[in-house]
C-alpha cells in the first residue's frame, strides 16, 4: 500500500504509460469470432425495445471489442436478431468480427468493423478465437 497520494499517482502514472511504436495496417486487420450474451444485455428491457436495444448492445460489444467507431452489421445477422421477433432476442450468438480498411475517399477513421452471424448447434466450450484470413 502506497504510503503518501504522490506514491500513488506515481505507480498508476507508470502503468498507464502509452507504447511510441507505431503499428503497421496489416497488424490492425485481423478476424476474430466472439460469443456475445445477448440475454444479460436485454435483461430488464421492455418487450417492444428488446431487439432494437440488442442491435445497438452488438455494435457497442465491436466498438469495444475492435476499437472503431465506425461497426458494420451484416444484414443475415440483423435477420438472426430479429428471427424470434421483437421482444424474444436470442440468449447468446456468435459473432465474426472483421476489422478492415477502410478504402472510402472521405473516410472519417482508416478502419471500420464487419459484423456477421456464426451459426453454432452449441455454445459449450466456446471462446474468443482468431480466424485467419485469407
Amino acid at each position: 500500500m502506497p504510503k503518501n497520494k504522490v506514491q500513488a499517482t506515481e505507480s498508476s502514472k507508470m502503468v498507464t504509460a502509452k507504447k511510441t511504436g507505431k503499428r503497421s495496417a496489416l497488424q490492425d486487420v485481423v478476424t476474430r469470432e466472439y460469443t456475445i450474451h445477448l440475454h444479460k444485455l436485454v435483461h430488464g428491457r421492455s418487450f417492444k425495445k428488446r431487439a432494437p436495444w440488442a442491435v445497438k448492445s452488438i455494435v457497442a460489444f465491436a466498438q469495444k471489442a475492435m476499437g472503431t467507431r465506425d461497426v458494420r452489421l451484416d444484414p443475415k445477422l440483423n435477420q438472426e436478431v430479429w428471427s424470434r421477433g421483437i421482444k424474444s432476442v436470442p440468449h447468446r450468438m456468435r459473432l465474426k468480427l472483421e476489422r478492415k480498411r477502410n478504402d472510402d475517399e472521405g473516410a472519417k477513421e482508416k478502419l471500420y468493423t464487419y459484423a456477421s452471424y456464426v451459426p453454432v448447434t452449441t455454445f459449450k466450450g466456446l471462446q474468443t478465437a482468431v480466424v485467419d484470413t485469407e
